[in-house]
């Protein structure tokens, strides 16, 4: 990766149940988290609408660059939340990390 901005997502399911109030609190307070670490830039929550595939949930969230994508990874914050929430609460998950094709 360079020095371009990466888009990250994850589409995922939970062990909630859709439209549960445990389902909601595990998205706002992952919004409130992630979005609170310094390199995320355009932190957004989705509910999956398609019926082309099963995931429910998704998050997507920009970094500047290759080294702040890096950095969010080894996080004290990202790899608590990945230990404490995400691996206790999501069933399963598919993650995407995009850059802009320039030479279209």
């Amino acid at each position: 990766m360079s020095g371009q901005a990466i888009k990250h997502m994850v589409i995922f399911n939970l062990k909630h149940e859709v439209g549960t109030r445990e389902a909601k609190l595990f998205l706002q307070e992952s919004q409130a988290i992630l979005a609170a670490i310094p390199q995320v830039q355009q932190f957004e929550v989705f509910r999956q609408v398609s019926g082309k595939n099963d995931y429910d949930f998704g998050f997507s969230m920009v970094f500047a660059d290759s080294a702040d994508y890096s950095a969010y990874n080894i996080h004290p914050v990202h790899v608590d939340y990945v230990k404490n929430r995400w691996e206790k609460e999501v069933t399963r998950f598919l993650e995407i990390d995009l850059q802009l094709e320039s030479e279209l």
